[in-house]
This record gives C-alpha cells, sequence and structure tokens, in this order.
C-alpha cells in the first residue's frame, strides 16, 4: 500500500470515529491559499478538491481555504504576501515573478521546452529543478512543498497558423517576458494584453491570435467560437504550479504534518494533469463538431523550428544571472540525456 493510501485510510478512520461518536474537531491549522485562477476555472476546482483532500488525509488537523486570483493581492504579489503571512501559502505560476527576479521566468514556463506534464515533473524531481527553485524562493520567506503541471497551451487564433512562418505579421496577445520575446523572433507581432481582454481583443480584431491557456478552457469561454483555428496539442507553453507554504509556518509543522502535505501535492499533481486531459479530450470533440472550426497540428518538423528559436532566447536569459545560468545548465542537460533537445 503507497504512502498516501495510508494516511488516507487513517484519515478516513478518524473521520469514521468521529462521526459516530457526534465529535466534531477544530483544526489545529487554518490556511488561505491564492490560486492563479478565476473561481469556476478547472484548475481552480481541482486545487478546492487538493484542499479539502488535504484536510482528509490530516484527519481535519489542517484546514485550507482556496481563494481566486487577485482576491487578497494582484497574482505578481504572492511570493511576497506568503513570505510576510498575508497569505500562508500559493498556488501560482512563477512567471508572474519575472519582475523580481528573471529565474523565475526561465523556471515558470521555459517555452518551448515541453510537450508532456510529465516531462517537466521528470525534470523537476530528477534534474535538479526542485532544489533549485526551493533556493530561489527561500529567501522570500516561502517554503517550496513541491511542483505540479497541466497540460500543454492550446493557442487561440482566428487565422489559420499552419507553420511558424504563418506567424509572421500576426498580431497576438502574450504575457511580457520571455514569451513575448520568443514569439517575436519567430516573426509574430506580440501584444501584451491581461486574460481578462483577450475575448473581446479577438472579437474585436484588436489581435489575431492568443497565448492563452488549455483547449477545455478555451473552448469553455467560447474562444474557438470566434477564433476558429486554434492550434493542440499546444506547441510552446507548458508553465510550471509553484505550490508554495510561508516558511516559519513549515518549520512549525510536526514532521507527520509535513509528510500529508508533500503527499498531498504528488497527488494534486497527478489529479490534475489527468482531469485536465480528459476535459481537453471532451473539448476536442465538441469543437470538431462544428464545422467552422479547424484544429491544426503542427508537424513534428515545425515544432522543432519554434523549439530551436526559442533555445536560442534561453541562451539570452541564462546570462542574466547567476540562478538562470544553473537553471539553463540544468534543464538543457536533462533534455540532452533524455533526446529531448
Amino acid at each position: 500500500m503507497s504512502f498516501i493510501n495510508k494516511l488516507a485510510g487513517l484519515a478516513a478512520v478518524t473521520v469514521s470515529v468521529l462521526a459516530l461518536t457526534g465529535a466534531t474537531l477544530a483544526a489545529d491549522y487554518n490556511w488561505t491559499f491564492q490560486t492563479s485562477e478565476t473561481a469556476g476555472e478547472p484548475g481552480f476546482i481541482n486545487k478546492q478538491k487538493w484542499a479539502e483532500n488535504v484536510g482528509v488525509l490530516s484527519g481535519g488537523r489542517i484546514s485550507i481555504e482556496i481563494l481566486p486570483i487577485g482576491s487578497v493581492v494582484p497574482h505578481t504579489d504572492t511570493l511576497e504576501a506568503v513570505g510576510s503571512g498575508i497569505l500562508q501559502g500559493h498556488m501560482t505560476d512563477p512567471s508572474y515573478f519575472a519582475g523580481k527576479d528573471p529565474a523565475f521566468a526561465m523556471m515558470g514556463n521555459l517555452v518551448g521546452a515541453w510537450s508532456d506534464p510529465f516531462e517537466l515533473l521528470g525534470f523537476m524531481q530528477s534534474g535538479g529543478g526542485n532544489e533549485l527553485y526551493s533556493e530561489l524562493v527561500e529567501p522570500y520567506g516561502v517554503h517550496f512543498i513541491g511542483p505540479a503541471a497541466t497540460e500543454p497551451e492550446a493557442f487561440v487564433s482566428s487565422v489559420p497558423i499552419r507553420t511558424v512562418d504563418d506567424l509572421k505579421g500576426v498580431k497576438m496577445r502574450a504575457p511580457e517576458g520571455m514569451v513575448f520575446e520568443i514569439f517575436s523572433k519567430a516573426g509574430a507581432s506580440p501584444v501584451a494584453l491581461p486574460g481578462s481582454e483577450i475575448f473581446s481583443a479577438l472579437d474585436k480584431g484588436v489581435v489575431e491570435a492568443a497565448d492563452n491557456t488549455v483547449f477545455a478552457t478555451n473552448q469553455a469561454l467560447g474562444m474557438n467560437d470566434i477564433a476558429h483555428f486554434p492550434l493542440y496539442p499546444g506547441f510552446h507553453s507548458l508553465p510550471l504550479i509553484d505550490i508554495s507554504i510561508n516558511k516559519d509556518i513549515w518549520d512549525g509543522l510536526p514532521e507527520d504534518l509535513k509528510a500529508v502535505l508533500n503527499a498531498s501535492v504528488d497527488k494534486f499533481s497527478f489529479d490534475h494533469i489527468y482531469s485536465v486531459r480528459l476535459l481537453d479530450a471532451k473539448a476536442v470533440n465538441t469543437a470538431k463538431a462544428n464545422p467552422e472550426i479547424e484544429i491544426i497540428n503542427w508537424s513534428g518538423d515545425e515544432r522543432a523550428k519554434f523549439r530551436r528559436i526559442a533555445q536560442d532566447e534561453w541562451k539570452i536569459w541564462a546570462a542574466k544571472s547567476d540562478m538562470t545560468q544553473r537553471y539553463y545548465d540544468a534543464v538543457t542537460s536533462y533534455l540532452q540525456g533524455r533526446n529531448l533537445l
């Protein structure tokens, strides 16, 4: 029996005993974690399920409230908020902190590197990623519990983009930083817009395409109904999910609850990937039933061509700091060792 299953079994016994006796158990720890999704998104719902699972695994000793993006602080400020104790934790994309250190951009979303979330998780677990990221966030008063990931992000487009060359001149939404620079060097004309403005910008023709999120969410938001040429599976973006907690809180936890949190994050990572994978599959079938929508899947050659453009930008970012260079060295070594580069 796995450690996670043992914990779940013990927690279930505790809950059953309490139910039989009519007893209630107040949580020893009550925390608030802010996420990078709006309420109702698949990622947000899955993070709520994680919090519920932590409650079960801990036998009710830990209670976590999950809040949507911007609830307490802006999404770019959760790192300091967690370190100072305004929030007790966050579950977010580290790319949002690129303004604090360029290493967050590389570690948060190494554009063009990963075609499957388990490739990224493999690097984090066995290629040195966890250790480097922990070292990066610790000075902020934050403890990195562990990583998670999602499926590669789809690409929304109102014009057919079948090759890298087709990106030339395309007005597209992209977040500032590494993603913006890579698409610019691929020939596109990136525009920095918040996610909340993407639909309107596409609908009004302000942009023709957008780096946004996973296919299922784009489909649910109606993006593919106004931009009929989505690219799927994604060829560019597969962001890391950072699950971290205030370091003083972590240091003060008993060892059994640290083990609970570590195990819960491992479980969440697998559950989240397969949940989104299932939602994507259903959304793709829905989109295929619409004759106006054409789903474009890039060839291996075109994906490799885009990756080479991205790799040139990785080198530029690697030179920005000691940490970005160390990360670049570790990740390229890992990719080369598995014939992924």
